[in-house]
Formats: structure tokens, C-alpha cells, sequence
């Protein structure tokens, strides 16, 4: 093959070498300068080439191999992966930079004050927070700038708080949401395409009122996945297909030739964490384009990848066009603090149509407070900083509970999903059941899960265990202890 020329831009305020190195060859990827079965070149012949560490060449080569682009073979080395479909849409995001103009999908600035003031005719309604009986840890989150943007909601726009809520969700919001997901998943949409809600569950009942619109009444979902999901759609009285998950994801060869919807998670699937390569994601767009069917999108906690860069959005793979076919789903639970049941889904252009009778009759219940403040901590740089921080604490984290478990022998424990999210499945070789596990961890404070959604292997029990909550300072001492009281 012909020689790499990268040239790489070193200093402080660049982004990092071994993602200009991703980045270099996923081009040559996708444009088909490197061809299916290409072997890209050793690692110390390209760490000596360019000047880099071997492991900074080894960093990008096993982010490309992780979104699919390119496989690794034992004892051989990396080749270009088969990627079916069209070349990528525009370039990767600037992760959680600031953004260096308006971008599509976001009006001008000029226009944040009338946003901010747009009032509409529901009311909020009032909710309790309840006490957890978990440990958690107050330094995940910084609640003087939360408070600060609340204050200033309340000191400058009593006046809007006064007013019911936007059925759709607060204009503000949208808009630096829309911001966003642009510049840190690839999601190209209008404020007027989002829609926000109290929850990710509160959004998949729109969902199923959406579909019968569509005249879709067969519903895909992956199997193990997420619960609720199958409920709400099961209690709305759709036919649910469950398809078998893998480890590159649901089982694209098992959807159905016909009309229907697919419910998938393709960055962090739930629960076995599997993620989409790059190949099975224009795969399922051509089933989709070919069938005439809907993809639901869930990225409820992508930002959040310890290793490599956060993957980016499926709906960001499909040609900009009028003719869409991926809904996208994203939430703020996961890199705020829990009690915000702030969630919001981005629906294609062509169904905006269904939007009117979609909210008709529907009154907005996500705090109108929340979402102005949302907005004003966005706009702020606040967010964006606070994923920064919440990404290397939880790396910090889990790094701290892999070596308690690495401190005992595979045939007693093991872990799965090490590489993102807030939890992780522990299998462990024990008498208890998973539900005695789960309230050992209960009585110590831990919150730990017995899911069905997790089958056993091996004969080993499986829990899911939120490390992410747990203080950073005492994490190692409270997983031994949980361990311990699950072995003997």
C-alpha cells in the first residue's frame, strides 16, 4: 500500500495525536483510498514514520477497530474492514469543544433572547424528589453552577415561570440542544425537529402513538434489552419481535422484510454493552430505506466511553435529505445527576407533519425551570465541562473496581461492559441467587441490579453494578466488602 501522509499538528490546543490518526485513516476508509482487505501498515513502522509513541498508533488503530472500520486478526495484524453502503456524511464532531460558528441545525445567536421568551398554554405540575437509600457521591455533579443558572432563571424570568410549559419543550433548550448533539454525536436536525420530555419512557409512549401515524404495528426490539421499552410497547398494544443480540449488536438479518419499527442502543447496547460496527450500521439504513421502516436510536449514554472517543450517532451516517429513517433519542440522566428526568428526541423531517397531532391534547410535565436552566448551562460551557469531568472520574472509578476484581480468580468473578456507561456486569461463581446478591449490596448501600435481562454463563449468577455512584475515595474498599459477602 501506499505510504501515509498525515501531517500531524502537535501542541497543546490540538486535538490528540492518536485521534489525528484516526481520523487520517477513516478518511482513507471512506473514500475508498484504502479498499476492503488492505493491510494497514505495523505499528512500529508507523510510530517510526510519524514520530509517535507505538502506543499512540495503537490507540487509534483499536478506536477504528471498535467502530468497525477495520478488523484485527491475531498474529497478522489490522485490514480494512467491508463497510456496504454510502461514504460518510460530512466529518466527526469537535467532542465537547466549543462551536466555531453556527453550524446547520441551529439558528444564529441573534435569535437566543426571542427563543428564550417564546411562551405557550400548559402548565407545570410540581414533583417530589425522593431520598435514595444508595450511596452516592455529590462530586460527580457541580451543584453551584447548577444553582447559580437556576438563580438567574428565577431573578430574570419570573415572568415565563408564570407561563405554562411548551408542549414540546422549552424553545431555549431545543435550540442548545440542537447545538449539541451536532457538534459531539453527529446529529444534524432544527430545533423544531426535537421534541423534549420527562424521561426517555415518557418519549417511547410518544413513540407509540407516532408509529400507529405511520401505520407501523410491528415493533423490533433486542433481546436481552432494555425492560420498559418492551412494556410500554407491549401495554400500547403493539406486536413485539425480540431480536437475538450479539456482539456487534441486533441481528440485522433477522428483521423483517416488511413495515415495521427497530428499537436499538448500536453505541452501548443494554445490557451487554455491544457496540454496532461501522459495516451493520449502513446495513440496518438499507433495511430501513427498503422497507419503508423506522430506526429508534437510544445513545442514553454514549458520551460516556473511558477508552478511545465517543462513537458517533447513527442518524449522523444518513444522507442529508428530506427522507429520513432514524429517530433519535438522547436524555441528560446519565450526565447530570438522576433526578433530572430530562430526556428529548429528534424526529426525521419527513413526520414533522404527524407533530401537531402528536402533542395534541398532551401537557408538558418535564419542570419548565429546569429546561430554562438547562439551557442557560449549556449555552454557558458548563455542560460540555461537566461530561469532561464526569468521563475522567468514572474512568477513575471503574478503573478502581477492575482491580478488585482482578484481585480474585476468573473462576469467581469476572466483569462486562468495561469500557463505558455507569455500570457494569459482574458474574460471580456463588449459591446465592442474583436477588440475594443484589440485596447484600442493598444493605451496604450499593445499589446493585438482579436483572432477567442478564442470563447466566458458565453456572455464574450476573448482577449489574453501579460503580459510578459510589464515592471515588472508598470505591475499592466497598466493592471488596460487596464481594466478599456475595463468596462467603
Amino acid at each position: 500500500m501506499k505510504p501515509f501522509t498525515i501531517e500531524l499538528k502537535r501542541g497543546d490546543r490540538r486535538d490528540p495525536l492518536y485521534l489525528q490518526l484516526y481520523e487520517y485513516i477513516r478518511s482513507e476508509i471512506v473514500s475508498g483510498s484504502l479498499p476492503k482487505g488492505t493491510k494497514l501498515p505495523a505499528l512500529r513502522r508507523i510510530a517510526r514514520d510519524q514520530n509517535l509513541s507505538i502506543t499512540t498508533v495503537e490507540q487509534a488503530y483499536n478506536q477504528l477497530a471498535v467502530e468497525g472500520y477495520v478488523d484485527s486478526k491475531p498474529q497478522s495484524g489490522f485490514y480494512v474492514a467491508e463497510i456496504p453502503g454510502p461514504a460518510m456524511v460530512g466529518t466527526q464532531p469537535d467532542l465537547y469543544g466549543k462551536y466555531g460558528g453556527e453550524g446547520e441545525g441551529a439558528e444564529s445567536s441573534k435569535h437566543r433572547v426571542d427563543f428564550l421568551r417564546v411562551i405557550s398554554s400548559k402548565t407545570l405540575s410540581d414533583y417530589t424528589s425522593l431520598e435514595s437509600k444508595y450511596i452516592t457521591d455529590a462530586a460527580a455533579f457541580d451543584f453551584k453552577k447548577w444553582r447559580k443558572v437556576m438563580m438567574r432563571v428565577f431573578d430574570q424570568h419570573t415572568d415565563l415561570l408564570m407561563q405554562e410549559g411548551d408542549p414540546q419543550g422549552e424553545p431555549a433548550l431545543r435550540y442548545e440542544i440542537s447545538k449539541y448533539v451536532l457538534n459531539s454525536r453527529g446529529v444534524r436536525c432544527h430545533p423544531d425537529q426535537i421534541i423534549i420530555g420527562a424521561g426517555t419512557q415518557q418519549l417511547t409512549a410518544h413513540i407509540g402513538r407516532l408509529l400507529r401515524l405511520l401505520g407501523i404495528h410491528l415493533v423490533c426490539t433486542e433481546d436481552p434489552g432494555y425492560l420498559p421499552v418492551n412494556t410500554i410497547f407491549q401495554d400500547q398494544g403493539y406486536i413485539l419481535n425480540k431480536i437475538p443480540v450479539s456482539s456487534q449488536g441486533i441481528s440485522i438479518g433477522e428483521l423483517p422484510d416488511t413495515k415495521s419499527a427497530v428499537y436499538v442502543c448500536p453505541n452501548n447496547q443494554f445490557p451487554t454493552g455491544a457496540v454496532m460496527p461501522i459495516g451493520n450500521r449502513y446495513s440496518i439504513l438499507e433495511w430501513a430505506a427498503k422497507t419503508e421502516s423506522l430506526i429508534i436510536e437510544d445513545d442514553y449514554d454514549s458520551e460516556l466511553r473511558y477508552f478511545g472517543r465517543p462513537i458517533s450517532s447513527l442518524q449522523g451516517l444518513e444522507p442529508d435529505g428530506e427522507k429520513s429513517h432514524v429517530l433519535y433519542l438522547g436524555s441528560f440522566s446519565a450526565t447530570l445527576f438522576p433526578s433530572v428526568k430530562i430526556s428529548y428526541m429528534v424526529l426525521p423531517k419527513q413526520i414533522m407533519k404527524f407533530m401537531g397531532t402528536l402533542l395534541e391534547g398532551y401537557n408538558q410535565t418535564c419542570s419548565k425551570t429546569e429546561q430554562l436552566a438547562l439551557a442557560y448551562f449549556m449555552e454557558e460551557g458548563h455542560y460540555y465541562t461537566n461530561i469532561k469531568k464526569l468521563r475522567n472520574l468514572c474512568g477513575r472509578k471503574l478503573a478502581a473496581c477492575l482491580r478488585v476484581v482482578d484481585s480474585y480468580p476468573m473462576e469467581e468473578i469476572t466483569a462486562d461492559r468495561t469500557e463505558s456507561g455507569l455500570n457494569l456486569i459482574l458474574r460471580v461463581s456463588t449459591e446465592k441467587s442474583a436477588e440475594e446478591m443484589s440485596k447484600i449490596a442493598e444493605d451496604m448501600g450499593i445499589m446493585v441490579v438482579a436483572s432477567k435481562d442478564v442470563p447466566e454463563e458458565r453456572g455464574m449468577k450476573a448482577v449489574i453494578f453501579y460503580y459510578s455512584r459510589l464515592p471515588e475515595g472508598c470505591i475499592e474498599s466497598l466493592t471488596k466488602k460487596m464481594i466478599e459477602g456475595w463468596l462467603h
